[in-house]
């Protein structure tokens, strides 16, 4: 596959201009000023179901792509062109979701776009790329992708309708109006109790518990809206959008990320270990000190990064971690949180470091089989791709995935919002089920706001 790519330098874009341009396929992915938006798609990377599935993802991508073409930047500046991303995810288990609600999200996709836009605090940069086919004119080729990249640059640096990306977000205030139906609280707490009784038995040291809140609204509620305020309020988190096809969409805002690989230096986030954020200065201030001293918190925190420093040491060198954690502090919530990097060894792939961290305790448990095994007996809902490996990869093995947590699904009209709490000895079923609650928020206020109320 040879593929043609035109860029344009700009001092500054609107995201969701571009993702307004199509109905779909059409991705963003964002964590602070920095961000990229695309839409089409020019190929399109799936996989078996299987452990494998991260190897054949590489090798398909690899073969599709092979020898790239030439390129030919309306800037020569070779930073412009970028490398070939794919963007999409994996299934959190190995195999699907088989429900109606996981139509379009298989064991994993990724695709390449045909427009891609960046940005970030210096300016944004505007890609469009081609397939060239054996008797294309590269001449011809050129041509109307440097036409097409000025057009849509225009379309991409003018005001939005409401001057923003996004309207305040105390529009939320609306949000106990939207209809919703949330998972059975008798059986959440019957399902911690029997979580609790097998670590007791020493069967499992900690399970992440996940439950669901179905909103369905009288009326359609725009995804790229909940998108904008979903941005606007969780610029601490890595902010996800993935619609594989028009009107099946996965979004959310997770607070980590499972495995960033630049040039063979990696980074990741240990997260686990959860307190509210309180409504003052003061009181959050000492609600992280309490969570610094908390027994509990730090026992499940530390139960987290131990396994991915030790699942590490089998694919890279010189992993080094936090001694201590520190607080990471979110509108809603607080974490522990932990810095972990290192080189990985002999050229290997972010998909390749991907495959050997999923799924980590802090969206699964530990021991991960045992942890597993309980999830399927109690939580009573496909995961999907909730809580599985999202971003993009490229073919030097660089990339950045982030679990996908604080998420919610929409299909047909109605949307389906996740989220999980660490169950470890001395965890109590309400605590847990308000724990979830504060996590659910960040979705659930994003769509209020989205309707206007």
């Amino acid at each position: 596959m040879r593929i043609a790519t035109a860029c344009v330098q700009l001092a500054g874009a609107t995201p969701l201009e571009l993702l307004r341009t199509t109905p779909g396929p059409r991705g963003f992915w964002a964590k602070g000023e920095r961000w990229v938006a695309h839409v089409g798609v020019l190929a399109s990377v799936s996989a078996d179901p299987g452990p494998d599935r991260f190897r054949q993802v590489h090798d398909a991508a690899a073969r599709m792509v092979g020898e790239q073409g030439p390129t030919w930047p309306v800037d020569a500046d070779s930073r412009l062109a970028g490398r070939l991303r794919f963007y999409g995810g994996f299934s959190f288990e190995d195999e699907p979701g088989s429900s109606h609600l996981w139509i379009g999200f298989p064991a994993a996709l990724f695709h390449l776009p045909a427009v891609e836009l960046e940005g970030d605090a210096e300016g944004a940069r505007l890609r469009v790329r081609a397939v060239l086919g054996p008797d294309d004119d590269p001449d011809a080729v050129r041509e109307r992708l440097e036409k097409r990249a000025r057009e849509m640059a225009t379309l991409v640096t003018r005001p939005t309708a409401h001057g923003g990306e996004s309207a305040p977000s105390e529009r939320a205030a609306g949000i106990g109006e939207l209809p919703a139906i949330a998972s059975d609280r008798d059986a959440w707490d019957l399902s911690v109790e029997r979580i609790l009784q097998a670590i007791g038995a020493g069967r499992v040291r900690k399970v992440v518990l996940a439950r669901t809140l179905d909103v369905r609204p009288r009326e359609a509620i725009d995804a790229l809206a909940v998108l904008a305020h979903l941005w606007e309020a969780n610029h601490g988190t890595h902010v996800f959008y993935f619609e594989p096809r028009p009107g099946r969409v996965i979004l959310g805002a997770a607070p980590e990320t499972i495995a960033t690989l630049r040039r063979g230096v990696f980074h990741a986030t240990a997260v686990a270990g959860s307190i509210r954020h309180g409504a003052s200065v003061e009181e959050q201030a000492g609600l992280a000190e309490s969570l610094l001293s908390s027994g509990k918190d730090l026992a499940e925190h530390r139960i987290t990064l131990e396994d991915m420093v030790e699942r590490l040491d089998h694919v890279a060198e010189s992993v080094r971690a936090d001694d201590e954690p520190h607080v990471l502090a979110l509108p809603a919530i607080q974490h522990l949180e932990s810095e972990i990097r290192a080189r990985v060894r002999d050229g290997r792939t972010v998909l390749e470091v991907l495959a050997a961290l999923h799924p980590t305790p802090a969206v699964c448990g530990f021991p991960r089989e045992q942890a597993q095994e309980l999830l399927a007996r109690e939580e009573g809902f496909e995961r999907g791709w909730y809580a599985g490996p999202i971003g993009w990869f490229d073919l030097e093995g660089n990339g950045m995935f982030a679990p996908a947590l604080r998420s919610a699904v929409l299909s047909d009209g109605s949307w389906r919002l996740f989220a999980g709490a660490g169950i470890v000895a001395g965890s109590r079923p309400e605590a847990e089920w308000t724990e979830t609650g504060i996590k659910l928020e960040s979705v659930l206020r994003a769509l209020g706001a989205a309707t206007g109320r």
